[in-house]
Order: C-alpha cells, then sequence, then structure tokens
C-alpha cells in the first residue's frame, strides 16, 4: 500500500550532513523537474536587495518577520539534508512520533509513506532533503510558474502499485489525482452542544489523528490488498471508520470520527 502525507510548514533544518542529492531521492526521473524547482528558488532568494526579500516574501506567502527563510532558502544547494522524516515537525508528524518506532515500523514507514511538496515533488521519509520554505501554492518564474500545475504534469506518470490512502491536504492532493481504487480519508471531530452532536473538521485533530493512525499501521505492519482489507485494518486498531459515498471514478470517502471526551 502506499501512504499520501503533506509536509509540515514547521521543518526542522539538519545540524550537520552532505547536501541534497536529487539523484537519490525517491522516484530520480523527478530530478530534472525537482531542479528547475530547485534552482529558482535558490536564485530568487538569493537576491540580497531590501526589495527582493520583499518580492520573495510575498512570492512565498510568508511575513516580514520570516525573513530568515528567504536566507534558508537561499543556501539550500549547500544546507545539510536529513531524513525527511526528521525535518517536517507540525503536529501530524510529531504524533507519528516515528524516531520511538521499532526497526520494522520505521522500514514499513519509509516504504509505505510518502510525502508531496512543492519543492520535491514526492518524496519518501527516508529521502534526505534540506529544510526549506516553498508550498505548493507558490508561483515561482518562468518556466516554472504556479507549482500546483508544474507537478501536476510533472506526476502525470505516478501509478502506485496496491491501495492507496490520500491523507493530503485539498492543495496537496491537487498536485496528483488519487486513482478509483484509492481511498480519501479525513478525520471529523465529534462533540456534542446542547444535547445535539455536531461533527466538524478540526485542523489539529485532522493532523494528530492522521498521525496516529500512520503509527497504528507502521506498528502493525499492515499489509492490506486493498480499500476493503484497509478500512477493516483500522477498525481492527480501534479507529472508528465510516464510508461516504462517493462520485464514479473517484476515490472511496472515508471518515474517523474522534469523538470528544
Amino acid at each position: 500500500m502506499l501512504i499520501l502525507l503533506p509536509p509540515s510548514e514547521g521543518k526542522t533544518p539538519a545540524a550537520q550532513g552532505d547536501p541534497v542529492d536529487l539523484d537519490r531521492l525517491w522516484r530520480p526521473e523527478l530530478s530534472a523537474a525537482r531542479n528547475r524547482v530547485l534552482s529558482k528558488l535558490v536564485a530568487m532568494c538569493k537576491r540580497s536587495s531590501a526589495r527582493s526579500v520583499a518580492d520573495s516574501l510575498k512570492v512565498l506567502g510568508l511575513s516580514d518577520g520570516q525573513r530568515g527563510e528567504i536566507a534558508r532558502n537561499a543556501e539550500l544547494l549547500e544546507a545539510p539534508a536529513a531524513p525527511a522524516v526528521e525535518v517536517y515537525t507540525g503536529v501530524l508528524y510529531e504524533a507519528l512520533d516515528a524516531g520511538t518506532l521499532g526497526d520494522a515500523a520505521r522500514a514499513w514507514l519509509f516504504e509505505s509513506a510518502v510525502v508531496f511538496s512543492g519543492l520535491w515533488g514526492v518524496v519518501r521519509l527516508g529521502d534526505r532533503i534540506p529544510a526549506y520554505r516553498c508550498s505548493v501554492g507558490v508561483t515561482l518564474p518562468a518556466p516554472v510558474g504556479g507549482l500546483t500545475a508544474y507537478w501536476k504534469k510533472g506526476l502525470a506518470g505516478f501509478d502506485p502499485d496496491g491501495p492507496v490512502l490520500d491523507l493530503r491536504s485539498g492543495a496537496y492532493a491537487a498536485m496528483w489525482a488519487a486513482p478509483a481504487g484509492s481511498a480519501a480519508l479525513r478525520v471529523l471531530h465529534e462533540r456534542t452542544v446542547g444535547g445535539v452532536t455536531k461533527r466538524s473538521v478540526v485542523s489539529h485533530f485532522n493532523k494528530a489523528t492522521k498521525g496516529r493512525l500512520v503509527r497504528a499501521l507502521a506498528v502493525e505492519g499492515t499489509q492490506p490488498e486493498n480499500v476493503d482489507e484497509l478500512v477493516t485494518a483500522m477498525r481492527d486498531l480501534k479507529f472508528t471508520v465510516e464510508e461516504r459515498p462517493a462520485a464514479e471514478g473517484r476515490p472511496r470517502q472515508l471518515d474517523i470520527v474522534v469523538a470528544e471526551l
């Protein structure tokens, strides 16, 4: 199976190590596409004038207090790289807590989970990358342009084997459309207000639950052959999984319901 993850805005730079080697990332046929994005991003962020920095902040959707991210991007070609699972440090990755997994679960994770990224396209969690700032909603100078459209074209040949569980947020899901034989999952927070039970998508619960789900699947070493077996595996792990109707030819739509304690 393959689990599709979003990146996190929060990233932890590696303290030491060799720079990223594009040819050693998963799916090396994307090296040329990755290099174009990386080169444009670095060139944009290397400009030293105050106006250029302000322009780069605007392009990347950053505030004036995040100027350090521009300086970090400018050094991406020389910056030390670390496994992606150590670089991404948002809520989902904190809940995943991959550093405390045993060897077998960690091997399963590195084989089964991949991250969609505005800079790298798609990478495995064991791939070594530097910390960066470049969301998929960014538009870089020509010939790259908008990263969503750029990667949608670049990933057109992406055709994974086995069932796919899509945990990406909407922006990253737009990079590549999961096939009909896959499942897209969201997390609903259930609470009772004035005697009425309500369900909603809450960012923190959504990300944390997805991280715990991936961890549980990794510890179990789950190897489903189809979505039905995947749903059974998640329920066996005590997740409350419900299915919503899906349009023909679209991924199956799954909900995990998290009740407020």
